[in-house]
Formats: structure tokens, C-alpha cells, sequence
């Protein structure tokens, strides 16, 4: 008799890795492959890339918690000078996102996590250094505040590595968990550090830089330790271009000066707006905000998929017009509860308008597209999404000088905020314009 024929057990996916932790043939929409070794290796780099890009947060954030407290180190500032050094952060780390957009495929992930995060060293040491020194003049302070842009880079280059290790299926959750890790850095700079610089025997401002030392070269040792490079992923300027030649590209980086500039503008400015409008208040309750409006992003994103993203971005605007209009009546009633209260509503909006305009990405640049260019449109979405990304990153310099320009000429926050309504509305009405109005292509499609 013929002995019957065995069949060989299929052999177990496995990784190629080479010295430096450089992974070959990754794979992520290979089910097998995924299941058996992907998602475990690229849940553990989401974890190292979501506590970088939250160092990344915090230090960009650093200059919003130690601005209030300079005058008290003996530092002699304008209130304009003050808002340029709240803002000038916000300014270079937009300008950051792009170049680190190419860094991830140029250097490897773990690679350029690691010297991204040994970068953050040289903003928090200067700032050790420049707080002692009361008679450093306002250039030097504004350089050395400029540095802390470099924690704005992070966000860029940290949504870059995590795209690549993750199937088409599973990157918008995610992208939203790498995103609201690294915003949630900012709500809590703005809670530990008054806590750590103000103690018994007075004020240690230096202190402020001194706590993110340890933690940096933390997230070093674990980018060095647990995550990964992936050969074989290539930058391409090419979806940049393309991008930028879209029309659509650089309405959505309008709107998203309005959702996520709001709520850059409105972290780095709020502890000194409360320092200055409602000095008996406590500067420690503006955590807060930042927390809220880091915590309702992932929530856009989900409610974005159920309603439509553009809906719910008219939605968040409108939101954001009432939360201004209340701080004009909150500062015309000299109301702190109101006029908090009013502010956790533009925190909360603009959160939610984060994830809702970046949901409307991809729906926009399919519709109308032939399946057989599906593919180039998907690489021109990308290329939008790092180039909203930096743009709308200039709303947090926009919004701290609004603030100081209208402190300055008419000595009061109410100019700028009704200006800021007026765009808000404008914002609105053309979201419901190209991509809501009925008979648009684009509400066909759901954006």
C-alpha cells in the first residue's frame, strides 16, 4: 500500500531583520503576515512613536507655561513681548512639519525617532540656561524660545513612521491614537510644570527644562531599544506636488488653520490670557483647555465618519464662534466662569473639528476620480496631509499676535476675537459652499 501523502505545515510568517533593527519585506496588507508578527511589532512602535511625539508636545508647549512666570523672574517684557515669545514656537514648528515629513524614509523610523528626541535637549537646556538670567536681552529670549519648534517637527515625522507600518484598514485609529497622544502633551505641560516651578522657597523657572532632561533621553533609550526602521519606504515629493497643485489642498489648509490652529493658538496664549485679564484666577486651571480639546480629537474623527467630516467641521465652527463670542461677554462682565467656560468651548470645538477636517481629506481628493487613478489620488491626499498639517500650525502664531496686536492698539482682547468670529463664520460658509451644499459632487461623495 501507498503510505498517503502528508501535507507540510505552511511555515509561519516571519521578519528578515538586519543589524540596526532594519526590518525587510513588511508587509502590513498581507492578512497572514499581519496577524501572525505585523500587528505586534507595530503596536510596540506606535507605543514609542506616541510618547515621543508627546515629548514633542510638551516641549513645543514649554514657552505657553513659563512666559506667565517671567516677570516674576525679574525679566522686565511688554505684553507684546510676551505674545511674540508664545508665538514664535508655533511659527518654526510649522515651518519643521515638512522637512520632517522626508526624515522617516531618509534616516529609518527608530533612527529618526531617536535624534528627534536628543534634539529636544537643545531647546530645554537653553531654557534652563536663559531663565536665570533676568538681564538676557528680548533676541536672545525669542531665539531660545524659537528652538522649541523643533517639539513641533516631531508630529510630522512621528504620522509618517506610524503610516508605514500600518495596513490602509487600520491607520485611522492609529494615526488618531499617535495624534492624541502627542496633543495630550500640551493640556499636561500646562498642569505639571507651574506645579514643579513654584515651591516653597520661591521660584525655579529653570526647573521647567530641567524635568524633560530625564525624559528625553527616556525616549531615546526606547526608540533605541523597542522600535524599528523598515527598508524599502521612500519619501516622495512627488505627492507633495501634486498636492500642491490640487486647489482643494490649500482650501482644507485654510479650515485647518481654524480647527487645529485654534487650538495650538489658543493652548499657547490661554495661561498667559488668564495671568493678564483675571490675575486673581489661577494660571493652574489652564491645563484644562488643552486637555479637553486633545481629548475630543479622537472623537471628531469618529463622529466625522457617522455625520460627514465637512458637516461636522460647520458644526465645530459654529462652536467656535460661540466660545469667542462668550469670552467678549466673559471680559465685558470681568466673569472668570464665563469666560473660562467659554474657552473650554473653543478648546473643545476646535478638538473636534481636528479629526473632522482631516477626515475630509481622503473623501475630497477621490471624488470624481476614475478607479484606475484611485492610487494617485490616495498619494495626493497624503502629500495634503502634511501640507494642512503645517499650515494649519500657523494659527498658533496667528492667534497669540491677534492677541497682542489688539491688547496694543485698542487695550482690550475684544477686536481680536471678533475678528476671529468673523473668520470662523467665513470658514463655515465656505466649507458648506464647496462641500455640503446640495448638488455638490462633493456632498454626493460624503465628504
Amino acid at each position: 500500500m501507498t503510505a498517503p501523502a502528508t501535507t507540510a505545515p505552511a511555515t509561519a510568517p516571519t521578519l528578515a531583520v538586519r543589524p540596526g533593527r532594519w526590518i525587510d519585506g513588511w508587509n502590513p496588507e498581507d492578512e497572514g503576515f499581519w496577524t501572525a508578527v505585523g500587528r505586534k511589532v507595530a503596536r510596540r512602535n506606535l507605543a514609542g512613536s506616541i510618547y515621543a511625539e508627546f515629548l514633542g508636545f510638551c516641549v513645543w508647549a514649554l514657552w505657553s507655561v513659563v512666559v506667565p512666570h517671567l516677570p516674576a523672574a525679574g525679566f522686565d517684557l511688554t505684553v507684546d513681548q510676551q505674545f511674540w515669545l508664545i508665538a514664535v514656537p508655533s511659527l518654526v514648528g510649522a515651518a519643521m512639519r515638512i522637512p520632517y515629513t522626508f526624515t522617516v524614509p531618509l534616516f529609518g523610523g527608530r533612527n529618526w525617532t531617536i535624534i528627534s528626541s536628543l534634539l529636544l535637549l537643545l531647546p530645554v537646556l537653553t531654557l534652563v540656561w536663559v531663565v536665570q538670567r533676568p538681564e538676557t536681552g528680548f533676541g536672545t529670549l525669542l531665539a531660545v524660545a524659537a528652538l522649541a519648534g523643533f517639539g513641533g517637527g516631531n508630529f510630522a515625522s512621528s504620522m509618517t513612521n506610524i503610516t508605514f507600518f500600518y495596513p490602509e484598514r487600520e491607520k485611522g485609529k492609529a494615526l488618531g491614537l499617535n495624534a492624541a497622544g502627542g496633543n495630550l502633551g500640551t493640556g499636561l505641560v500646562q498642569l505639571v510644570v507651574p506645579l514643579v516651578v513654584i515651591t516653597g522657597a520661591g521660584l525655579s523657572l529653570e526647573r521647567a527644562g530641567l524635568i524633560f532632561v530625564p525624559l528625553v533621553l527616556v525616549a531615546a533609550v526606547v526608540a533605541w531599544r523597542f522600535m524599528d526602521n523598515l527598508s524599502g519606504v521612500a519619501s516622495d515629493p512627488r505627492s507633495f506636488a501634486a498636492a500642491g497643485r490640487h486647489p482643494h489642498t490649500w482650501l482644507i489648509s485654510f479650515l485647518y488653520i481654524g480647527t487645529f490652529g485654534s487650538f495650538i493658538g489658543y493652548s499657547g496664549a490661554f495661561p498667559t490670557l488668564l495671568k493678564t485679564q483675571f490675575p486673581e484666577a489661577t494660571t493652574s486651571l489652564a491645563f484644562l483647555g488643552a486637555l479637553v480639546g486633545a481629548l475630543m480629537r479622537p472623537l471628531g474623527g469618529a463622529l466625522a465618519d457617522r455625520v460627514g467630516g465637512a458637516r461636522l467641521t460647520i458644526i465645530c465652527f459654529g462652536g467656535l464662534a460661540v466660545g469667542a463670542g462668550g469670552a467678549i461677554l466673559g471680559l465685558q462682565q470681568h466673569s472668570f466662569p464665563l469666560f473660562f467656560g467659554a474657552f473650554l468651548l473653543l478648546f473643545a470645538s476646535s478638538g473636534v473639528g481636528n479629526g473632522s477636517t482631516y477626515r475630509m481629506i481622503p473623501a475630497v481628493f477621490r471624488t470624481g476620480v476614475a478607479p484606475a487613478d484611485l492610487g494617485r489620488a490616495r498619494q495626493s491626499a497624503a502629500g495634503c496631509l502634511g501640507i494642512a498639517g503645517a499650515v494649519g500650525a500657523v494659527g498658533g502664531f496667528l492667534i497669540p499676535r491677534g492677541f497682542a496686536m489688539s491688547t496694543s492698539v485698542a487695550g482690550t482682547l475684544v477686536p481680536a476675537l471678533a475678528i476671529f468670529i468673523a473668520v470662523y463664520a467665513v470658514m463655515a460658509a465656505l466649507t458648506w459652499v464647496l462641500y455640503v451644499r446640495p448638488g455638490s459632487a462633493f456632498a454626493a461623495e460624503g465628504v
